[in-house]
């Protein structure tokens, strides 16, 4: 049952996930909204009961992972210009959002009427302090994993995480004093607020002792590993080990957890493999943990909550960002940081939590959990929800987000999500062809064979252009065909755009109309009639795709000279060109055109070599030996990189970043042999962003 479960909470996290990223909504909330779902306030498919605690530890672990984390963000070189501010900041904010929400609770229950039968003025005074305190705290778990959802990185981000890791501490100090005032206020005999707070720094200290030889050991242990699992395995049980002794000691597992990671990142060797093997090891966990979340809230609590529940979200938003203001004046914050951290601190999660059950574990004040409890939790969901929105966006407004974000999107796109984007840059609206710079080109003398490229597409002028360079290259003519069905009329003006484009290139075009019932048969017979060098074909706009697969199977089947389709991608441009290749076959394949457009204008060239991940460092150096020899038989002077991957598609994605167009070449492969091994290139038609040109070989040379 218990693996079911988890494959459920696995497989529901991930499809919301999914499904929130065309809204542009963080994991996190995605994950929350699958556990709702599958929870009680939803089909009722996972509770808790049913869990029995089967899947507590997966919380512990992520706790201490997210912990951990923050500790890796927290290196003193990189706080040091910004240590005061973020210092004043997190007092500040802290003590904000315990005040605005201590007195805004009192006011309202005063003036709204709200009676409880038996309770003084005294007691809705206890219950605001109470709450006040359990508002400072903040959410390191949804603060890290938004910002490595976004690959934020900066000053901002950086005082970010450590303002989230000193709020733990914070948090603890302040509900440890609220405790000792609200004793004071029952008149029950207690401590006193010094020997509280005393107590209270004693818990801190502790626990950052714990993670800081937690921190040594994990430095040890490294030295002594070599292998990524081996450092997995071993820093793993060093940091489940911590988190039970400090959950043992009565200490903050959050805390030893992030002075394990600070520990471990300042050390002179800063070696950080074992975060960076870790980072393969928590989605599942985190996805399992923040969808537990899910399940674990009752939507019935907001009705109990009532209005208390929205002025405890709303009035510790308030404090946040009044004390992010004023700590940040203080502190002499960068005007980023003042602007945007309030909405950043918006967060609350599990440290709340833990405060909530703190205080139900103290019999003074169990009659005060049933108010605190459902008010807490309510504003947690609350936080939940929309908080990992409010920090997306603050990150993405300090301009230190590299991922998710609208700040790198064509002018074109103006207004646009990014998935927006994506489609309208595939459209015929999205697809642009810039003029002919390169200068005429000289046909050569005694031309007889051509360059065929078909005539009907959204981008014609973009294949005619393609089409020329590669006929320039064969000392060809370019050929535009336009099959013409039966019945069809042909318009007086047939070849004009593809005629001005070839004409601004220097060239004359060849142009022929070919009277048949079918497109490809079409095709081929021109393509043979002609003997053609090459043939060019446009890749149709996203989502019409069906009817030129079964089209481009019967071109490359029976022609004998490569087919080369182009998927346009925005504006047409050839300046710099990555040719992603896995063996000299596809090298011989593709050649031929990448020659050709190398040989006009100025170029960036670079020819991505893709080995599997175990390819060893000595078999590396002969692969790109023997390709650079290739090449330079040839009289070509092309870049080579070598790389061993785990993934040839996501490597490809990102290499093409700093690129204009890509060149692949594939195998023509049907039936079986296709449906099993598929086709590297097929497979980046869709999920490259620019323009990409596949070359198929043809079967017979």
């Amino acid at each position: 049952m218990t693996t079911m479960t988890i494959a459920v909470l696995l497989a529901a996290g991930l499809l919301a996930a999914k499904m929130c990223q065309r809204w542009r909504l963080p994991s996190v909330t995605a994950y929350i909204l699958a556990g709702l779902l599958l929870g009680p306030s939803g089909f009722a498919l996972v509770t808790r009961e049913s869990l029995g605690g089967g899947l507590d530890h997966f919380s512990h672990i992520a706790l201490m992972l997210i912990a951990f984390g923050v500790g890796e963000h927290l290196e003193l070189k990189t706080l040091r210009g910004q240590a005061r501010s973020v210092l004043w900041i997190a007092v500040c904010e802290a003590l904000g959002a315990f005040i605005l929400v201590t007195l805004a609770l009192f006011l309202v229950m005063q003036l709204s009427g709200l009676q409880i039968e038996g309770w003084a003025g005294s007691d809705y005074l206890v219950l605001s302090i109470l709450l006040g305190a359990v508002a400072a705290s903040g959410s390191p778990a949804v603060t890290l994993l938004v910002v490595r959802e976004l690959k934020a990185h900066g000053p901002f981000t950086t005082s970010l995480l450590a303002m989230v890791a000193i709020d733990s501490g914070l948090a603890l100090m302040i509900l440890g004093l609220a405790v000792s005032l609200v004793h004071s206020i029952l008149g029950q005999a207690g401590s006193s607020l010094l020997l509280v707070a005393g107590n209270g720094l004693l818990e801190i200290v502790a626990s950052l002792i714990l993670g800081v030889g937690t921190g040594f050991s994990l430095d040890l242990a490294a030295k002594r590993f070599k292998n990524r699992g081996e450092i997995l395995v071993g820093g793993l049980a060093l940091l489940l080990l911590c988190s039970e002794g400090s959950v043992y000691l009565g200490l903050s597992p959050l805390l030893a957890g992030m002075a394990a990671g600070f520990t471990l990142v300042n050390r002179a060797e800063r070696d950080v493999r074992l975060f960076r093997a870790l980072n393969f090891f928590e989605p599942p966990v985190y996805v399992i943990f923040f969808t537990l979340v899910g399940i674990g809230f009752d939507l019935k609590l907001l009705g109990t909550a009532g209005l208390v529940g929205v002025v405890y979200f709303l009035t510790r938003i308030c404090g946040k960002i009044l004390g992010v203001k004023v700590g940040g004046r203080l502190g002499q914050a960068s005007p980023v940081v003042r602007q945007y951290m309030g909405v950043a601190l918006v967060p609350q999660a599990g440290v709340a939590v833990g405060l909530l059950y703190f205080l139900t574990g103290d019999p003074a004040l169990a009659a005060y959990s049933a108010i605190t409890t459902p008010v807490g939790l309510t504003g947690v969901f609350l936080s939940q929800l929309f908080g990992s929105s409010c920090l997306r966006s603050a990150l993405i407004r300090s301009g230190e987000a590299s991922a998710g974000s609208n700040q790198h999107l064509p002018d074109t796109c103006d207004g646009l999500t990014a998935e927006a984007c994506v489609l309208h840059l595939k459209s015929t609206e999205g697809v642009s062809v810039p003029p002919w710079v390169g200068g005429k080109l000289v046909p050569f003398n005694a031309v007889q064979r051509v360059v065929v490229f078909a005539a009907a597409h959204h981008a014609t002028a973009g294949l005619a252009r393609l089409a020329t360079i590669f006929a320039h290259y064969c000392h060809a003519l370019p050929m535009a065909v336009r099959v013409q069905k039966s019945g069809e009329k042909e318009p007086a003006l047939q070849f004009q755009s593809e005629e001005k484009e070839v004409a601004g290139m220097g060239y004359p075009l060849v142009t022929e109309m070919v009277p048949d019932i079918s497109v490809a048969s079409g095709l081929v017979a021109a393509v043979e009639y002609n003997m053609a060098h090459a043939v060019f074909l446009g890749y149709p706009p996203e989502g019409e795709d069906g009817q030129f697969q079964e089209m481009l199977e019967v071109v490359a089947e029976n022609v004998q000279c490569p087919v080369i389709v182009v998927r346009f991608y925005g504006e047409l441009h050839l300046e710099r060109i990555l040719v992603p290749v896995v063996d000299l076959d596809e090298l011989k394949t593709v050649y031929p055109l990448v020659a050709a457009l190398s040989a006009i204008g100025a170029h960036q060239l670079e020819l991505l070599y893709l080995l599997p991940s175990e390819a060893r460092e000595d078999r590396m150096t002969t692969e790109r030996q023997a390709v650079l020899a290739w090449i330079s038989a040839r009289g070509a002077d092309i870049p080579v990189k070598v790389v061993a991957t785990d993934s040839r598609v996501q490597t490809i994605q990102d290499e093409a970043e700093g690129y204009d167009l890509v060149v692949m070449g594939t195998v023509r492969s049907q039936g079986v042999k296709k449906f099993f091994f598929g086709s590297l290139a097929d497979a980046m038609i869709h999920g490259l962003q620019k323009t990409l040109l596949v070359v198929y070989a043809p079967t017979v040379l």
